[in-house]
């Protein structure tokens, strides 16, 4: 089997199953390689907190595709944030890397980042693709083939992954679809969704 045919079996299961198989894995781009520590976990249709739950559109095709792409996707006006689809094509599911570890390329990295701890180079979903130098042009690389790669380890043991509700959520807010690697101190911090403000003008 090719190696892109063999990283879209692994990752062409349920996003349940294949995002903790994510931790550890190492993402590359150029010289700057995250090993990731945190992950979560969106399941198209089934989940109101996706991009895709209300079908496709122009900016979630992506994920509409085949398993072992990147999906790039602008957020707030100023961030890009990076996810690795999964599950059989024309079913929409994606795992967003929310954390992580330089272990290539740190200067590079800490440049990008405006020296920034080195904890917290990847620290967050925003912060890994500003390590990584990644933005909309990659939405949509072949991970096995394209400019960005990615290299999975063996899969973590059980005691070795936290779960617990995903960030800033208010759809689905309680369902406990962010993983993370115990004990790493890359992971970033949990915040809810801050409440919606009841408007009282007019």
């Amino acid at each position: 089997m090719s190696a892109s045919g063999e990283l879209s079996s692994a990752l062409g299961g349920p996003v349940l199953e294949v995002a903790p198989r994510l931790l550890g894995a190492v993402l590359r781009h150029g010289d700057v390689a995250v090993r990731l520590t945190e992950v979560e976990a969106y399941d198209g249709a089934d989940d109101p907190g996706s991009h895709a739950f209300r079908g496709p559109t122009p900016r979630n095709q992506v994920m509409f595709g085949p398993p072992a792409h990147l999906y790039v996707y602008f957020i707030y006006g100023m961030h890009y944030c990076c996810n690795v689809v999964t599950g059989p094509e024309g079913r929409a599911s994606a795992v967003l890397l929310r954390a992580g570890e330089v272990v290539d390329g740190i200067e590079t990295a800490r440049v990008r980042r405006n020296g920034a701890a080195d904890r917290d180079l990847a620290r967050g979903p925003a912060m890994l693709c500003q390590a990584l130098g990644l933005t909309i042009e990659h939405n949509g690389d072949d991970l096995a083939t394209g400019r960005v790669r990615l290299e999975l380890p063996d899969p973590p043991q059980p005691g070795e992954v936290g779960t617990g509700p995903r960030v800033g959520l208010r759809d689905a807010p309680e369902r406990p679809w962010r993983f993370w690697l115990a004990e790493e101190r890359t992971v970033s911090t949990y915040r809810p969704a801050a409440p919606r403000r009841r408007r009282t003008g007019p």
